[in-house]
């Protein structure tokens, strides 16, 4: 006959393992302190506030990962990292002109897109492209980010909802009427 052997038990309160103990108790002994110091900190009217201490004109370092040149769409295309300690983020503009002084070309062939801070600062990454010249911008950039960039006008149309008013008004109406219901 074979005995299973019973599996030990954990036991459900974890405190009464002794290194838990050993830790509880340097916990307990410190947590007055560790409290007391939280609430000097977050009372304390003296101090000025962390954010109002970042200088906006601090260094900033940029690095290129997956950098790749692209040949049938006349650009350079890569990951941008951005570090930046002392600041809560980096304009788009700055960045445009920095990648520019590194590769040589004016800051209206470069398009910075998709940057997201890192959680807790510091840290931004995204997508640049820096195009060979601006008529390849042109025509391989998307419109919206052109219009971004200021290299072309925003189009200005109607609003969604009434330009489905228009439509649904035109329905209504036969033949040359039509026009001059959409119109109203």
């Amino acid at each position: 006959m074979f005995l299973w052997r019973k599996p030990r038990e954990r036991c459900k309160n974890p405190w009464q393992d002794r290194y838990h103990r050993l830790v509880q108790e340097k916990f307990l002994s410190l947590a007055p302190l560790i409290l007391l110091t939280k609430l000097d900190s977050c009372y304390s009217h003296s101090r000025a506030h962390p954010s109002r201490d970042r200088d906006l004109n601090s260094p900033i370092t940029l690095r290129t990962r997956k950098f790749l040149s692209n040949r049938l769409l006349q650009r350079r295309q890569m990951v941008l990292e951005v570090i930046h300690p002392a600041r809560p983020n980096v304009s788009r503009s700055e960045l445009q002109e920095k990648i520019g002084e590194l590769y040589k070309t004016p800051k209206e062939q470069v398009s910075v897109f998709g940057m997201r801070t890192h959680f807790g600062g510091g840290r931004s990454t995204g997508f640049a492209l820096v195009y060979d010249s601006q008529e390849a911008m042109k025509s391989f950039e998307p419109t919206h980010r052109i219009v971004r960039n200021g290299l072309a006008p925003k189009i200005e149309k109607a609003s969604r909802k009434l330009r489905k008013e228009r439509k649904n008004r035109g329905k209504k109406v036969r033949g040359t009427k039509k026009g001059d219901s959409k119109k109203k």
